[in-house]
């Protein structure tokens, strides 16, 4: 059985693009921001999270004051890329606190990973004795961020609304 796609209003995305700045918003500012009451506001909000919309809320933290002073990138390229390959580099990078991103590339490298450190020391001691160790690993290229530019977490969503597909129960999700 199909889903008709929902449709999100100008509306809608107010209230989202309102709750990716501040997720503790209370509903009235919430109702105010959007020029709706707090009955409707609180409904939206409610249909918008059973959509499947809000991942996570969480708080940003401020790395500086926490002694974690650089950012890193890396770029990791595995001796083959098979399906056991990645599985496993992906569970032991997994299981890094100090790793926040890893993806799956294109081009030249498998895997570019952001890392935060306090010093060049704790960095040695990571690539070192965490990533080396990871079994398949065959090149490892580090690039310092000298400065954050940019860093956002809201997502850009059109203004004038958007149509939503809801994953249909029959369809095979899995790419092939």
């Amino acid at each position: 059985m199909t889903t008709s796609p929902k449709r999100l209003d100008r509306i809608d995305i107010g209230i989202l693009n309102q709750l990716q700045q501040n997720a503790r918003i209370t509903n009235s500012e919430l109702a105010r921001a959007v020029n709706l009451s707090q009955t409707p506001c609180f409904n939206r909000v409610r249909a918008l999270e059973k959509l499947g919309l809000f991942k996570q809320q969480v708080t940003l933290l401020n790395p500086e004051p926490l002694g974690l002073r650089i950012n890193v990138f890396i770029q990791v390229s595995l001796t083959k890329q098979d399906e056991d390959a990645l599985r496993r580099f992906e569970e032991a990078i997994g299981e890094r606190p100090e790793v926040m991103e890893c993806y799956l590339m294109t081009g030249d490298a498998d895997y570019l990973l952001r890392v935060m450190m306090p010093d060049i020391q704790s960095l040695q001691r990571f690539i070192i004795e965490r990533l080396t160790k990871i079994p398949g690993i065959s090149n490892i290229r580090s690039s310092f961020a000298l400065k954050q530019v940019r860093y956002k977490t809201a997502l850009p969503l059109p203004l004038s609304g958007l149509t939503l597909h809801e994953p249909d129960e029959n369809t095979d999700t899995e790419w092939s």
